[in-house]
């Protein structure tokens, strides 16, 4: 497999998933990157908004075992890793939690307690769980996208514990449509289904894919340094209590490498870097009280940042 098939493996995943994912083409793009970035993905919005529609899709194009596990506050951390049964004889059988799957969705991460949510810290860094000392290994490509309900949405809201945002690569929000894309959904509702879908590759080829963008998808030194002075901006900025951590840096980096093979180049230009940005910071900052009282939310310290920070030339 070469650049070439892997450009147009991508093109095909994007436009197959988009025909049962109407109007969304961002969200699928940043999905698609966090997949073969080896990331995982938070998703903000309200219920309806396709959610579960694009974890089954993604699933169904690359032939992976997909898992829905749904937030609530009486999740135990074994409902999440898996556990083990034991029997009269003294034999015990691990039996399989949610995450051992391919593409895993976590609707509504924000209900669960955050005893709960830090079951998900192994799995997401390590690509893997230990229950009762014994170390099990995750099924490869591993996919986590996590769902969160908007806090003026929510009773019974958990605040996602800020170690376990930081290993999210990448968030997006999933908003309702504009008035034609909700009239397409209506007039094509009884065809619009996940298992619709056709299968575009195999999980062998989603990790082949994976090493082909890792080794031919050129950066240049001047965009890594435009990456880290993004982040290092944020993080000095005083209107911030807590900035990006490294990983975020990480996987700025990652992401950009694939989202340039999502656009045909075999290299990253500032402009990958730029549309990245903000999805892979914005769930690891927080704004401080008082800059919140002088009318500064995140998004527009951000979007201060990208215009401030020079953008490397040719």
């Amino acid at each position: 497999m070469d650049l070439d098939e892997v450009y147009k493996i991508l093109s095909d995943i994007v436009k197959e998933v988009s025909k049962i994912i109407l109007g969304k083409r961002d969200l699928i793009e940043l999905v698609i990157t966090a997949l073969f970035s080896e990331g995982h993905v938070l998703i903000e919005g309200p219920p309806g908004t396709a959610k579960t529609y694009l974890a089954k899709s993604i699933a169904k194009v690359i032939g992976g075992k997909y898992r829905r596990l749904q937030g609530n506050p009486d999740i135990l951390p074994s409902d999440i890793t898996g556990f083990h049964i034991y029997t009269i004889q003294g034999r015990s059988q691990f039996i399989e939690g949610p995450v051992f799957a391919n593409i895993v969705l976590v609707d509504e991460l924000n209900r669960i307690t955050p005893r709960s949510q830090s079951a998900l810290l192994e799995a997401m860094q390590e690509n893997q769980v230990t229950v009762d000392g014994i170390t099990y290994p995750l099924k490869k490509p591993f996919l986590i996208i996590a769902t969160q309900i908007p806090v003026p949405l929510g009773m019974g809201i958990y605040p996602i514990i800020e170690t376990l945002a930081d290993r999210f690569a990448l968030s997006a929000t999933s908003t309702y449509n504009p008035p034609d894309i909700e009239y397409e959904m209506i007039d094509r509702s009884d065809e619009i289904d996940p298992e619709r879908i056709d299968k575009i590759i195999d999980l062998d080829d989603v990790l082949r894919i994976i090493n082909i963008i890792r080794n031919n998808i050129y950066v240049d030194a001047r965009v890594k340094k435009y990456i880290t002075d993004l982040i290092l901006t944020v993080r000095n900025d005083k209107r911030i209590v807590y900035g990006p951590s490294p990983r975020a840096s990480i996987h700025l980096y990652r992401a950009s490498r694939v989202y340039a093979a999502l656009n045909k180049r075999d290299y990253v230009i500032p402009d990958d870097v730029k549309r990245l940005f903000i999805p892979a910071v914005a769930h690891r900052t927080k704004v401080s009280p008082e800059a919140q009282a002088e009318g500064y939310d995140l998004e527009r310290i951000l979007q201060q940042t990208l215009d401030k920070v020079p953008v490397p030339k040719e």
